[in-house]
């Protein structure tokens, strides 16, 4: 088994109100909500500050409707052999699961009944592909990324909200590196401008360096670029966040070694070109990534050792938490984490 696929991390302590906020302001707080599941939530998207769904281990899928305050378990009924690893919703009642996995472990799944059922679109037939990561556009067109095939990333794509999907040709796709490979840890190895368009980023590890790949015609073709975070067998980027088209946000690590992560946070303010070390980095590993909203430059970090806040942008991290989560979404104002033994938080 891959390193980068053992679920295991260890969790350490619980919520702990921080003082991220300086001169005085006080610091961002996690309230961790019931969610009535033992899952690992790793998949996560938040719809607005009363909608959000939530996957996992288990075939898990919940959902709130009402802010936080109650969880329905939603998950298809046939996927309980699977990881739910990303989910991608659209309201409250529409939604896009993927499971991931080698050969035929690596499904999609949609539902647009609010999960009352779903409908499997797509079971991968190639032993060699495993898909890590989907994300949309828009509510028609959307992507998921598998790890290298034949030498190169491969690119699934669907234009009709994810009721089909069709593998896109691998001409536009540069060449791997050895070993090189994406994180599926928080579903947000593959990501698109929270302002929308025809942008996407996906990043990697595993490789000579970490790299971060971008695609500005709806994931046809893909340029790729260094970045200075650490690479190694469990270590990479591990989530990406762009608030628009030219501004985004890198986090990662090891996950070996959750404790140090030298280096491991990065800014880009030219759409993924280039890529700059933050000045102070949140020093342990980080699987998810978010920023607060299109305008602005608040942003959060989570991993199994805490929670980290930037208020310029990415420049600086500060941590706020030392509990254990694996990802992070904000959307309509509120921001949601998930993780290890159905942990689930709405920042206070």
């Amino acid at each position: 088994m891959r390193l980068r696929r053992a679920a295991a991390v260890i969790a350490l302590g619980a919520v702990v109100v921080g003082t991220a906020g300086g001169f005085g302001r006080p610091g961002p707080s996690w309230r961790v909500l019931d969610s009535g599941s033992t899952a690992r939530l790793r998949g996560l998207s938040a719809v607005d500050e009363r909608v959000a769904w939530a996957s996992g281990t288990g075939g898990t899928v919940l959902r709130t409707v009402d802010g936080g305050r109650t969880w329905r378990s939603v998950g298809p009924p046939d996927a309980a052999d699977l990881q739910l690893r990303d989910i991608e919703a659209f309201d409250a009642r529409r939604a896009v699961a993927l499971s991931i996995g080698e050969g035929e472990q690596s499904r999609l799944y949609l539902t647009d009944d609010g999960g009352a059922t779903w409908t499997e679109t797509f079971r991968n037939p190639d032993p060699a592909a495993f898909y890590d990561c989907v994300a949309f556009f828009d509510r028609w067109h959307g992507i998921a990324l598998s790890d290298p095939v034949d030498g190169r990333f491969r690119i699934l794509a669907t234009q009709d909200g994810g009721r089909h999907w069709s593998v896109q040709p691998g001409d536009g796709m540069p060449a791997a590196l050895d070993g090189e490979f994406a994180f599926a840890a928080s579903g947000t190895c593959l990501v698109t401008a929270r302002s929308g368009g025809p942008d996407a980023w996906f990043a990697t590890g595993g490789g000579a360096a970490a790299r971060v790949f971008h695609s500005g015609d709806y994931g046809r073709h893909w340029s790729a670029a260094a970045t200075p975070v650490p690479s190694g067998a469990s270590a990479g980027i591990y989530s990406l966040a762009f608030r628009d088209r030219r501004t985004g946000i890198a986090v990662g690590g090891d996950f070996a070694a959750p404790a140090a992560a030298p280096d491991g946070a990065a800014t880009t303010r030219d759409g993924g070109r280039s890529w700059a070390v933050a000045r102070t980095v949140p020093g342990e590993y980080r699987s998810g990534a978010a920023w607060r909203s299109e305008r602005g430059d608040v942003a959060y970090a989570v991993g199994p050792t805490g929670s980290d806040v930037s208020y310029d942008g990415g420049r600086t991290w500060t941590r706020f938490d030392t509990g254990s989560f694996d990802a992070v979404a904000c959307a309509g104002g509120a921001c949601w984490a998930s993780g290890e033994s159905g942990r689930l938080a709405r920042l206070r």
